[in-house]
């Protein structure tokens, strides 16, 4: 159940990430950064992310980042960082 959350939220901010459109330097590599994760995510089996607490710090990071300019994507990705903390990560 958790995993198809988790699924559901990275597909719905991988959409709202193909929406931003007006990038500096900083903002392409966290949407890179970003984009990398999300697909170590979704690439991974049930408990090996467990081991990498760096990305959820980046995720944290990229919410910072994102918050004032793109609250939509923020809101996102607030949701999955919600669902990754409920899962244990």
């Amino acid at each position: 159940m958790e995993q198809q959350k988790l699924k559901e939220l990275l597909d719905t901010l991988h959409q709202e990430l193909e929406q931003v459109d007006s990038v500096d330097t900083t903002t392409e590599a966290v949407l890179s950064n970003l984009r990398a994760d999300m697909q170590r995510l979704l690439d991974q089996k049930a408990g090996t992310a467990h081991e990498d607490a760096s990305l959820v710090e980046r995720m944290k990071e990229a919410l910072d980042h994102f918050e004032e300019g793109h609250p939509k994507l923020s809101l996102n990705l607030q949701l999955l960082l919600e669902s990754l903390a409920k899962m244990g990560f």
